[in-house]
């Protein structure tokens, strides 16, 4: 059985439980995916189904040869699955594997914010504010050793791009699951802009 999904995050907002409780949530348009092929173990070492969403301008020549049958599919992505027997290239996949109470894994691209110094980056705490030190309110510090090792070593957190990476939300619980609407509500927000492309995933456990 198929436990992913592509969707796109179409904004946040809020809604009250049974109890009254104000629960801040998460609205995804997750799907309509088709099934664009299937990997199986005997070939090609494990089991896993490719999922295509979105409508593409246009493709080139391969691209078109892979979706044959099935339509101009803009974006793509592999799902492991343990058993891909019931499941037929072309077929659609929607959100009635979620149901209330479930809790995903939400994966996409978090918003871009360039070039950014180690206080926004970091979170450093930055120079004293004192003793004539009047340029120094938010510089890194020293950054290297003495005679040893006499380099400065990798992984060092310095200033640097920040943002427009892939990350990962795990454990969001399923407000509400409509698959006639293609709509998904998640408690707590997701990563990237609205419209950003995202990959959600049942949580294992």
């Amino acid at each position: 059985m198929i436990q992913g999904i592509i969707g796109r995050k179409i904004g946040m907002t809020q809604l009250f439980r049974e109890n009254g409780e104000a629960v801040t949530i998460t609205a995804i348009e997750a799907g309509p995916c088709f099934v664009t092929q299937i990997k199986n173990k005997d070939k090609d070492g494990y089991n896993a189904t490719q999922q295509g969403f979105g409508e593409a301008k246009r493709l080139n020549e391969p691209q078109k040869g892979h979706l044959r049958g099935i339509g101009n599919l803009r974006y793509l992505h592999e799902f492991r699955t343990e058993d891909v027997n019931s499941i037929k290239r072309g077929g659609g996949v929607d959100i009635s594997f979620l149901k209330s109470g479930d809790l995903v894994n939400v994966s996409g691209i978090s918003k871009g914010r360039g070039f950014a110094g180690v206080v926004k980056r970091h979170h450093f705490a930055g120079g004293p504010k004192t003793h004539g030190q009047t340029d120094r309110h938010r510089a890194p510090g020293s950054i290297g050793a003495t005679t040893f090792p006499g380099r400065v070593l990798k992984g060092m957190r310095m200033a640097g791009h920040m943002g427009n990476r892939k990350v990962t939300v795990r454990n969001l619980e399923v407000i509400r699951s409509e698959p006639s609407n293609n709509l998904l509500l998640v408690r707590g927000a997701v990563p990237g802009a609205k419209k950003g492309l995202l990959i959600i995933e049942k949580a294992k456990g």
